[in-house]
């Protein structure tokens, strides 16, 4: 009982004591607490007395206690601090943790108490919310082969236990690629950058002990160079590295694992009974089925082609003024299109970035969290995973709501994006809790005693990924299942999303948008060129988006197919995918569809959230204040507090009235007729 992991916690608000936790402790706490929850599980199956919603459902949301602990800790570090001891661990767990699920959902004495409550709903007298998560439990347990038998039933514990493995590896493999290749720049490689990415370039290679700058394959720094280098030699080979993540052959290469997982994916889904993996994911999401996803993907696709193909064009005139001959290629592109908003927009990113502080950024969402929700962020003393790591205690009306984490800068043991996950979630039963949620990001660390300053796309990702943070903090329902960001995969991105909009109102930037050196606010006609500018290059972003959910979606659609790549190439091809643009995620790198579960056939939800959150902002709108209390109260009410304890569409319906179609999405990001 001294492993600190097993052990109870007396640090402010239950937050892990990270200072008393070492790697060697993850393994044992583990293998106990898999043990301890499987006797819970087992007392719940066996208990003699009639099945009740208490004795079944609550008590099984309360089971793994100690489990769910371990795990959060650990996958908390893992995803943003790897070292080689964790990721042997990663690689150990994962195959356990899908044995460990199997035997759960195997359990037929306990699928016998959950269908017998099932088949007597309507007699329990069970509140709104308790009837879901009895819903969403007995669907669970179903869609995870609780009702196949003999062969069927082991093949599909093998499958799952397989494709568990096969993520990690994945996922590993990514990480080993993005850490291992680094460009060192000479001091003449330096020429036309700005200072802050010579800056960025500088601190990287100090974080790696380079003797000198490099670009490595972080986006908030190989983006900025391939903006802003004038050699096209070397944003070429950059951009070559980072497109060949997972596919540059060898023990990292993905490729082969794309495949098995897209096998076995579609086996899971033939044994329980559907046609291909997209119906059986898509089934308990908004969307539905795979036609309506289609249909939204390409009602977007076609005039987003439309404009990138118009602006291709104008690139190309630009390039040959340059004197360089040839079409543009995706090693361009950044390039020609940062030239071109400063020609179009008089925007030059190097003159934006000195107002946009990550510490302003921080302010500025938490000023916008507190006049739209009431909330207070206090600075929180405790120790976390990794120095660059800082806390604060979320309240309302002096009451406690949350533990914000926020994780910010890139460094070669964080995998690469960012994320939004949370250490606790909130709940009220069986036992009372509060969530501790972590923001984690990928922005370039400034070197010591400079203060760090953010693209307005990074400044876009801090106030997305804390609109997730939101959904949890803001979480008040019964039962942790249901809390939070537990809801349908196709929703999960309206609250982060919706969240970027106050990004973009102007008395947000006035306020919080000042100089680093002179500490001025930003000018007006610069505000005013940001915001004209905020729809510029939309038909590049959609495009590369858009092609990696079809992909995504044909992937998994039908019988899977031998060769991945060759599928990706037929679909970039019927869908006559630009040449100098490439898939935001190609298949090898495409972590959010192999990497696990998450949003395999479901990348697409990131455009669906988009339809409801263009509509919901533009309910502000139509109140005349982006601030309005009574619609900040509505989103409270029927979103960002009911997490999963009523269908996702009822939710918005019950915010907005109606659900939304596509026009306030092309409107939103200016591709409308």
């Amino acid at each position: 009982m001294s492993n600190p992991l097993l052990t109870s916690w007396d640090t402010p608000h239950g937050v892990p004591p990270f200072d008393r936790i070492s790697d060697e402790d993850f393994a044992p706490a583990f293998e106990i607490a898999l043990a301890e929850h499987l006797k819970e599980i087992g007392h719940i199956a066996e208990n003699p007395e009639p099945a009740s919603f208490a004795n079944t459902i609550e008590a099984m949301e309360g089971a793994g206690e100690s489990l769910d602990r371990v795990l959060s800790v650990f996958f908390s570090v893992a995803g943003a601090d790897s070292n080689e001891a964790r990721q042997a661990l990663q690689r150990d767990f994962s195959p356990k943790l899908a044995a460990h699920s199997s035997k759960i959902y195997a359990n037929e004495r306990l699928f016998a108490r959950i269908s017998d409550l099932w088949e007597r709903r309507d007699t329990l007298g069970l509140s709104d919310e308790e009837m879901r998560v009895l819903y969403l439990t007995h669907r669970g347990f179903v869609r995870a082969g609780a009702a196949l038998e003999g062969e069927q039933a082991e093949r599909m514990k093998a499958i799952k236990s397989r494709l568990a493995v096969l993520g990690t590896q994945f996922t590993q493999n990514l990480l080993k690629d993005e850490a291992e290749w680094v460009m060192p720049l000479e001091e003449a490689d330096l020429e036309g950058l700005p200072a802050f990415v010579v800056d960025g370039a500088r601190s990287a290679g100090d974080a790696l002990g380079k003797d000198g700058p490099v670009v490595t394959l972080s986006r908030s720094l190989i983006v900025p160079f391939l903006q802003f280098s004038p050699r096209r030699d070397l944003r070429e080979k950059a951009f070559r590295a980072w497109a060949a993540r997972g596919a540059n052959g060898g023990e990292t290469d993905n490729r082969d694992i794309a495949a098995e997982v897209l096998a076995l994916r579609e086996e899971r889904a033939g044994l329980l009974g559907y046609e291909d993996f997209a119906h059986f994911k898509l089934e308990p999401e908004m969307a539905g089925e795979p036609d309506r996803v289609r249909e939204l993907l390409t009602q977007v696709w076609t005039p987003a082609r439309a404009a990138a193909m118009a602006d291709a064009a104008e690139m190309e005139e630009m390039m040959r003024a340059d004197g360089v001959n040839g079409p543009l290629q995706a090693w361009d592109w950044r390039y020609y299109a940062e030239k071109r908003r400063k020609k179009l927009h008089d925007l030059d990113e190097a003159e934006l970035k000195p107002y946009l502080q990550l510490e302003r950024m921080i302010e500025a969402a938490f000023a916008c969290a507190k006049r739209l929700f009431g909330l207070e962020f206090a600075p929180l003393d405790v120790p976390l995973y990794h120095p660059d790591c800082r806390a604060w205690e979320v309240t309302r009306d002096g009451r406690h709501l949350a533990v914000l984490v926020a994780d910010y800068f890139a460094r070669s043991s964080k995998r690469s994006g960012a994320w939004c996950s949370a250490m606790r979630m909130q709940a009220k039963r069986p036992v009372e809790k509060t969530p501790i949620v972590v923001n984690v990001c990928n922005f370039a660390k400034p070197p010591e005693g400079q203060p760090a300053l953010l693209s307005y796309d990074d400044a876009r990702t801090l106030f997305h990924e804390f609109g997730h943070a939101l959904h949890q903090m803001l979480s008040d329902v019964e039962f942790g299942s249901v809390a939070g960001t537990s809801v349908a995969r196709d929703f999960v991105e309206l609250p982060s999303q919706l969240y970027e909009h106050w990004l973009e109102v102007p008395e947000v930037l006035a306020e919080f948008a000042t100089h680093a050196e002179t500490g001025e606010p930003m000018p007006k006609d610069l505000l005013d060129k940001v915001l004209a500018a905020a729809n510029f290059d939309m038909g590049f972003q959609t495009v590369e988006y858009v092609a990696s959910a079809l992909v995504d979606l044909e992937l998994h659609s039908g019988a899977a197919p031998a060769d991945p790549m060759a599928k990706q190439a037929e679909v970039l091809a019927g869908i006559g995918m630009p040449e100098a643009i490439v898939m935001r995620h190609a298949t090898p790198h495409f972590a959010h569809v192999f990497a696990g579960d998450g949003y395999s056939s479901g990348y697409y939800s990131y455009m669906w959230s988009e339809v409801m959150d263009a509509d919901a902002f533009e309910a502000f709108e139509e109140a005349g204040d982006a601030f309005d209390p009574a619609t900040a109260k509505r989103l409270e009410a029927f979103i960002l507090s009911r997490g999963g304890s009523d269908e996702a569409q009822a939710l918005y319906e019950g915010f907005r009235g109606r659900m939304p179609g596509v026009e306030a999405l092309l409107k939103g990001r200016g591709l409308a007729a």
